[in-house]
């Protein structure tokens, strides 16, 4: 099972480091894996067994590139895992499916570990299954799906941060149509909370959680690996 957390543009340095320091002393099976993807400024050398990895990062070693970073700020902290294709990123900071796949491609090309978000917004979700999977199959243009240390996260947009959440039968039905894209771990994401993330580990084809607002909470972040840690599938 992964359990990853998505702090955004939350937490100092110096809180991210009490956050990974706490979270680093949780007990993790071995068939847990934990995932932090701390705000770009709060990235450091963490001593720790978590994957820590960056939420954006230009295509790029270096360069003139104003308010990005590039390679060299990640490996300075032996950074090797991204989250790309994000929906803020994509809906609210206007990256298109090309920028997405322009940097999939480097760092895919750089051997990272790439955890890929897909999802519909409220107007596909409405329109029905149809309208829903036509929607994200566009996301999937022009990524590797096969790209061996590739995890897919879907995230429907209208459920992120919102409270709502697609009912277990709805989950299961997407992840069963995602599943037939791509072989690669599925995680789903989308106001994933403490009461409800046993329930979302069970569905079948959920191979984890992709958590934003209820990761912040350290304490919370934990009892869900600690929920996983007992989950077999």
């Amino acid at each position: 099972m992964i359990v990853a957390a998505n702090l955004k543009t939350n937490l100092t340095r110096q809180e991210t480091l009490e956050y990974v320091e706490t979270l680093s002393n949780t007990n993790i099976a071995q068939g847990t894996k934990v995932l932090v993807f701390p705000a770009t400024s709060s990235l450091n050398s963490f001593n720790t067994s978590l994957t820590i990895g960056a939420q954006n990062a230009y295509p790029t070693k270096n360069g003139a590139f104003t308010g990005e970073i590039g390679l060299v700020h990640l490996q300075e902290f032996n950074i090797k895992s991204i989250l790309l294709g994000h929906s803020e990123r994509r809906h609210i900071l206007g990256e298109t499916q090309e920028k997405i796949v322009e940097k999939f491609n480097f760092f895919k090309e750089q051997g990272f570990e790439i955890v890929y978000c897909v999802g519909e917004r409220l107007q596909e979700r409405e329109a029905g299954l149809e309208a829903t999977l036509a929607y994200i199959q566009k996301q999937y243009e022009g990524i590797d799906t096969s790209y061996e240390k590739l995890t897919v996260a879907y995230e429907p947009v209208w459920a992120i941060g919102t409270g709502l959440v697609p009912t277990l039968v709805d989950i299961e039905t997407i992840h069963s149509e995602l599943k037939k894209l791509s072989s690669a771990p599925l995680l789903y994401g989308g106001s994933v909370k403490l009461n409800n993330v046993k329930d979302i580990y069970n569905v079948p084809n959920v191979d984890g959680v992709l958590v934003g607002s209820a990761a912040l909470e350290v304490k919370d972040f934990s009892a869900m690996v600690e929920i996983a840690n007992s989950i077999s599938k």
